[in-house]
């Protein structure tokens, strides 16, 4: 049984991720998502300015008349959303959680993907595939990945992007979209190749949450730290300024390496902060694929 205060979130998030979907990136993403093909729909008689290389012989030799193929788009995509549900991903200083925040996230793209008809699939990760909703249609199947997101508890605590990549790569048979929801603070290097191959398969994009703490602690004495996926327990000192430094230059190593390797492969990535509003981040990622596929 949900509680009271879960079937409200539930709730909300619908509310917010339909009218966002509605409203603002159901255009958008019929326009950035395409179909990967053209399936044919009928013979019609030649009008000028069709393509040549769409006369069918065949019909023009028995009408004596010219007669072209046309064909529509495969419009009907299949959409995967993997998220990682590792420990870190319970974490959260302003604003709320980033796994609440990657529910709202999944959502909002579950929503403009019914919207266009396309089949959504849910894949939780951590160390290891968690759980499995394979691809379907429809608003009551969008709803039930929310609610699995918000209630699922995962054994484990650690990351593996490699595992969840890999399964999608056995799952999926043709071209779809893959939304990687993650904080990505794994090593990279143990990533690299399977992100590689999943691009090459399918349209892959990095949904990448952190919080600002994660990257820069401030002055706030001595602290117990707890690795989220570890369980260690390390008291440190953040009045030490070295230490914050040191701290703030591990971080933006990891950072820039993880740009560097996003980028070197094409990979578009969607930036979003727990203490920021997510919909100037999509929007921007829509805007710039959209003047992207135009040149």
């Amino acid at each position: 049984m949900l509680s009271t205060e879960l079937i409200d979130k539930i709730k909300r998030i619908e509310i917010t991720a339909r009218r966002l979907a509605n409203h603002s990136f159901a255009g958008e993403y019929h326009s950035v998502f395409r179909g990967q093909g053209m399936e044919f729909d009928e013979i019609r008689p030649y009008v000028p300015g069709d393509d040549i290389r769409r006369i069918d012989w065949n019909v023009t030799a028995r009408t004596a008349e010219l007669h072209v193929r046309q064909f529509q788009e495969e419009r009907e995509l299949t959409v995967m959303l993997a998220v990682d549900a590792s420990g870190s991903s319970e974490f959260g200083t302003i604003g709320q959680f980033k796994r609440e925040l990657a529910a709202e996230l999944a959502a909002v793209l579950s929503f403009a993907a019914t919207i266009n008809n396309d089949r959504v699939g849910l894949l939780i990760f951590t160390d290891q595939v968690e759980f499995l909703v394979p691809p379907r249609k429809g608003r009551r199947h969008a709803l039930r990945m929310v609610r699995d997101l918000l209630v699922f508890e995962p054994k484990g605590t650690g990351t593996a992007i490699n595992e969840a990549l890999d399964t999608i790569n056995l799952l999926l048979k043709r071209r779809g979209i893959v939304f990687l929801i993650s904080d990505f603070l794994a090593d990279p290097e143990s990533f690299r190749r399977p992100l590689a191959a999943t691009n090459q398969r399918h349209d892959l994009v990095a949904v990448d949450l952190h919080d600002p703490i994660e990257r820069h602690i401030p002055d706030i004495g001595l602290i117990a730290l707890e690795d989220a996926e570890t369980g260690e327990l390390d008291w440190v000192d953040t009045g030490s300024k070295s230490w914050r430094e040191e701290y703030e230059t591990r971080m933006d190593n990891l950072e820039t390496e993880k740009r560097r390797m996003l980028a070197s492969q094409g990979i578009d990535r969607i930036e979003v902060n727990t203490e920021k509003d997510y919909v100037p981040g999509l929007t921007r990622f829509f805007s710039l694929r959209t003047r992207r596929m135009a040149r």
